[in-house]
């Protein structure tokens, strides 16, 4: 990993999604990347074993949610949000959304107990004490009362909000990231549940030439 190049490419990244992340919240994301990948040669927490896709397809995709969450903030008038990462895998985007907000707390939720392991160690590895981890099924845990539910290639938007839904704050969201227009997921889930899409936000990933985008889920 050539540090000096990712470093830069990582601050044009940023920029390029309007997003002011210090020098320490930099450094912290590329630690982030470098514990992936030596985690990732025992732990296989990702398939991707490059790290120039890493950094790419993990940091930059999980960082081109991180404004749209800011709004949410922004509407529902709060800076400690509560943020659950369903099917967070080796923590993204929930790593990532918590390097990137102090105060938002966020919950890694995973059935893969060595991934929740990985993501325990980064919260000390990586100093955010608001980072945490739960190796658990999201639909046997706790309601969380979370003002954001988000997840990452995690499940059919059914599935989703079916296991999801008991986990959200009345004034809540629950957003999905897809890569493509999730059109046959949007007609089953509006045929089989009682929740739909509110909108879509086409995201722009520095660095990625492929679609991605954030599903705005909501009920009734």
């Amino acid at each position: 990993m050539d540090l000096h190049s990712y470093r830069q490419r990582l601050t044009e990244a940023a920029q390029a999604l309007g997003l002011s992340l210090d020098s320490a919240q930099k450094e912290t994301l590329l630690k982030y990347l470098q514990q992936m990948q030596r985690w990732n040669r025992t732990y296989n927490l990702t398939a991707l074993r490059d790290p120039d896709l890493m950094l790419v397809q993990h940091v930059f995709d999980s960082l081109s949610v991180v404004p749209a969450i800011q709004a949410l903030a922004q509407q529902l008038g709060k800076n400690d949000l509560t943020i659950v990462d369903v099917g967070s895998g080796g923590g993204l985007p929930g790593v990532v959304l918590a390097t990137s907000c102090s105060t938002w707390n966020i919950h890694c939720i995973d059935a893969v107990e060595k991934k929740m392991a990985f993501v325990r160690q980064m919260s000390a590895v990586l100093s955010l004490p608001n980072l945490k981890a739960h190796h658990i099924r999201i639909e046997q845990a706790d309601s969380f009362n979370a003002d954001v539910i988000i997840s990452r290639a995690f499940a059919s938007l059914v599935d989703f909000v079916n296991l999801s839904e008991k986990h959200i704050a009345p004034t809540g969201q629950i957003i999905a990231m897809k890569a493509k227009y999730p059109t046959e997921e949007i007609i089953e889930l509006e045929t089989k549940t009682d929740w739909r899409v509110e909108s879509i936000l086409e995201l722009e990933v520095p660095e990625l030439n492929a679609e991605r985008c954030l599903v705005y889920l909501k009920k009734g």
